[in-house]
């Protein structure tokens, strides 16, 4: 493991590479798509494309975990899964709640940064104490 300067600041690095691909997957999702759930719906996709980007940095550079088998990793992604949903809801009132409130695309983005910031400080604890217990012990 990490001295823990170098874990926080490997940490925010992957933060900030899954949160430029989730946002980035939003503004090109509502480039080529538009409806009344264009927005809901970019969200959506973001948040699906940044989860897998962060689940690929965090098992293998912070908590450098290897999976026994496909089925025990699907296993982990799950759980990974469920903790990111606790941060999500986060993640998701502080972007949508921006757009609201400012009806801009610039100032939704900047609340979706903020949420995903929040989400993750907490997700890092979440996911070392039930996700990665066992390997980061």
């Amino acid at each position: 493991m990490f001295a823990p300067s170098k874990l926080a600041i490997n940490y925010v690095g992957f933060a900030l590479i899954a949160t430029a691909a989730n946002i980035g997957t939003q503004d090109l999702f509502i480039r080529a798509y538009s409806s009344d759930f264009a927005i809901l719906a970019s969200v959506m996709v973001g948040t699906g494309v940044g989860l897998v980007v962060k689940y690929m940095l965090d098992k293998r550079y912070i908590f450098r975990f290897q999976a026994r088998s496909v089925v025990h990793d699907t296993q982990t992604f799950a759980l990974y899964t469920v903790m990111g949903m606790v941060t999500t809801i986060v993640f998701w009132g502080f972007e949508l709640g921006f757009h609201h409130v400012f009806k801009t695309k610039e100032m939704r983005y900047f609340g979706g940064v903020m949420g995903l910031a929040i989400g993750y400080l907490v997700k890092y604890h979440l996911d070392k104490r039930y996700v990665f217990h066992r390997e980061a012990e």
